[in-house]
């Protein structure tokens, strides 16, 4: 009998999570021929998620609870979601209801036509206009920066097969790109369309700031290319602006009644400072995460766990 995991990094889903854990247990009641389990982590959220879904874990001893001492990040609560998982599928998914339970086995038996990760394409996004703008110039700016096969779909709500999660495990980084490290294992992907579900209450935690922070983190994580990037932006800009001092002196020489330019030059100045400072602080980047990494920062801490079939032990 195949084995389930099904990973839950949860935020501020007290009012949410136990209703997508109905849902799930619902789909696996109709799939007996699957053992299951659901790993709910708590990222250290400001409300009571951690005592709901340790309320859960003492009831169904399919279902085990873990609380981090302070605020990771969504992707090191799911690598501790993965370090704890046990099955031979490894299903992710969000604690919002935006990732419907329905099309659980969708993706499953998709796995099972021969491929290593399966995730969801959604057909109707019912994000903001300005977040589905984001997306795609994220996607597509990462699949140039990673090489990653042209067709492929990334997504939060997937399904993957226990030797890639291995794999992914033995990452170290304090800032890990799950997504990145998925595509640095394997190339046998492939995706189901579904539809988008509507989150069960309250409102996405993903604000500008950390969608920024989250697309640095891809674009830094796995490939050198932006860094190559800046070296040719570099040699452009340099040899443009010897072709225009050269164009400059010809034009004074030729026409020495003409004022020199200060408006201009001024301006120039101005874009390729900040042209610079730009890719100065893209080169931080590297340079901080070699640093966390060289520091051994951890990925996460678990405070606590709640584990039926441990506390049953005891007895």
């Amino acid at each position: 009998m195949k084995k389930i995991s099904i990973t839950i990094p949860c935020y501020r889903s007290q009012d949410t999570i136990g209703k997508l854990v109905e849902g799930i247990k619902e789909q696996m009641k109709q799939h007996k021929d699957y053992d299951y389990e659901i790993i709910l982590v708590n990222d250290c959220s400001p409300d009571n998620t951690f005592q709901v879904i340790a309320d859960l874990a003492r009831k169904d001893a399919h279902i085990k609870a873990y609380d981090l001492a302070k605020n990771f990040g969504e992707s090191s609560a799911l690598m501790a979601a993965y370090s704890k998982s046990s099955g031979d599928y490894i299903v992710r998914m969000d604690d919002d209801g935006e990732h419907d339970p329905k099309y659980l086995f969708d993706l499953i038996n998709k796995l099972e036509e021969g491929y290593d990760y399966v995730c969801a394409r959604f057909i109707n996004y019912h994000h903001a206009f300005y977040k589905r703008l984001g997306s795609r110039f994220n996607y597509w700016f990462l699949t140039k920066m990673m090489d990653i096969p042209k067709g492929s779909i990334m997504s939060s709500y997937n399904v993957t097969k226990r030797y890639v999660i291995n794999e992914i495990l033995k990452y170290q980084n304090p800032k890990p790109y799950i997504d990145g490290m998925v595509w640095a294992i394997t190339t046998k992907t492939a995706y189901v369309p579904i539809e988008h579900g509507y989150r069960y209450a309250g409102e996405s935690g993903y604000n500008f700031r950390k969608s920024v922070s989250l697309w640095l983190n891809g674009v830094t994580s796995f490939s050198i290319k932006p860094l190559r990037l800046a070296s040719l932006s570099g040699f452009i800009f340099a040899f443009t602006g010897f072709l225009i001092g050269v164009a400059v002196i010809i034009d004074k020489l030729l026409h020495p009644e003409i004022t020199a330019g200060w408006t201009s030059m001024f301006a120039t100045m101005l874009f390729l400072g900040g042209f610079i400072m730009i890719f100065l602080g893209l080169i931080g980047e590297y340079v901080g995460r070699a640093y966390l990494i060289s520091n051994n920062i951890p990925q996460y801490v678990i405070r606590e766990e709640v584990c039926k079939e441990k506390k049953e032990k005891k007895k």
